[in-house]
């Protein structure tokens, strides 16, 4: 990133230095010339003379250089920053083409069409996973309920492990159904803004307590700190962002680690840390961790659909919230959440 903005200021001064450098020379090239007359014509007044001509070519240089930062550096830096927006999944971008110059509104143009196609494709493709998501849900739950049932049953010990692993399998694919319609839903902002005030500690108290049998499986300890904190949002939304954070750290965090939980309210923000001390972020999966179905396990063999994250990220950004991911300097990885406490600002 840091190399990026050096070069894009080099590419910069390499021009302002080369105006300036173009008119120094020019100048001296005068200089020069009166010296020259003045020495063997004795021209009255060109100290003066030459005087002004800095000035003018100062002026010139300053005018030159403030034409090209606004006519060519700063829209392809405007270009720049909008297609880093769209790199990160933002197909909203949109710029205004009615630059003088033929070439740049052309480049803008295209972009548009570009950001137009993406936004198409992007809605077409959630429509689909939503209306197929929709038509798996009954039969996946007429399936739970069935083997539900059986397990009532007198069952042979292997029976009893293939019951087991139908309704294991089962409640994992109606989680995916779940979290894809949710999903498809804050996209296309169809959730109800049902606003309550409630303790936020509590509700993270009650998400780890429901992960439980998790972590007590791999033995893991936590270290928590939660400041009492009421807050006016969306309570059942926003248990989905305690839940998903959770289980992405036990799932990562080696057996008998520990995971830490903090949270504490600011002057006009509350802010939540979660830190694990499993692998960490490798540095080409930061950029994509929060994108949908994106799993930092490429063979799939971990728990999970790629969605979870995806999920908190919709949830956070609605509450005008932020959320990032980073390694510890010490080894496992860190989720810090900030959520705005203006009653108005959050769903």
């Amino acid at each position: 990133m840091e190399q990026k903005k050096k070069k894009g200021l080099r590419i910069r001064s390499c021009l302002t230095g080369a105006i300036w450098l173009a008119l120094v020379f020019s100048t001296v090239i005068s200089a020069l010339l009166f010296v020259f007359l003045n020495h063997f014509f004795n021209l009255p007044g060109s100290i003066p003379v030459l005087g002004w001509l800095l000035i003018f070519n100062t002026l010139i240089a300053g005018l030159i250089t403030s034409f090209i930062n606004a006519k060519l550096l700063e829209p392809i830096a405007r270009l720049s920053k909008a297609m880093k927006e769209v790199s990160q999944g933002d197909f909203e971008q949109h710029l205004e083409t009615n630059s003088r110059i033929a070439e740049v509104g052309e480049s803008y143009q295209s972009f548009n069409v570009m950001t137009k196609e993406l936004r198409a494709t992007e809605v077409l493709q959630m429509d689909f996973v939503s209306n197929v998501s929709h038509e798996f849900k009954t039969p996946i739950n007429a399936i739970e309920g069935y083997t539900m049932l059986l397990q009532g049953e007198e069952l042979s010990p292997d029976q009893e492990e293939y019951v087991e692993k139908i309704l294991f399998n089962t409640q994992r694919l109606s989680g995916l159904v779940g979290n894809i319609l949710l999903l498809s839903k804050l996209e296309n902002q169809n959730i109800p803004m049902k606003k309550t005030e409630y303790r936020l500690d509590e509700q993270i108290r009650q998400a780890f307590l429901s992960l439980e049998t998790k972590w007590t499986e791999k033995e893991i300890g936590f270290q928590v700190e939660l400041e009492e904190v009421k807050y006016t949002g969306n309570e059942g939304l926003f248990m989905h962002i305690w839940i998903n954070l959770l289980d992405n750290a036990i799932k990562f965090s080696p057996s008998k680690g520990t995971i830490t939980m903090f949270l504490k309210q600011e002057q006009d923000s509350v802010k939540f840390i979660l830190e694990d001390e499993g692998p960490g972020i490798e540095g080409d999966v930061k950029s994509r961790i929060f994108d949908k179905f994106y799993q930092v396990d490429g063979s799939h063999k971990a728990e999970g659909n790629g969605l979870g994250l995806a999920l908190v990220k919709r949830i956070v950004d609605s509450a005008g919230g932020t959320i990032k991911a980073e390694n510890r300097e010490y080894g496992g990885c860190r989720f810090v959440i900030e959520l705005p406490m203006q009653k108005d600002e959050i769903i």
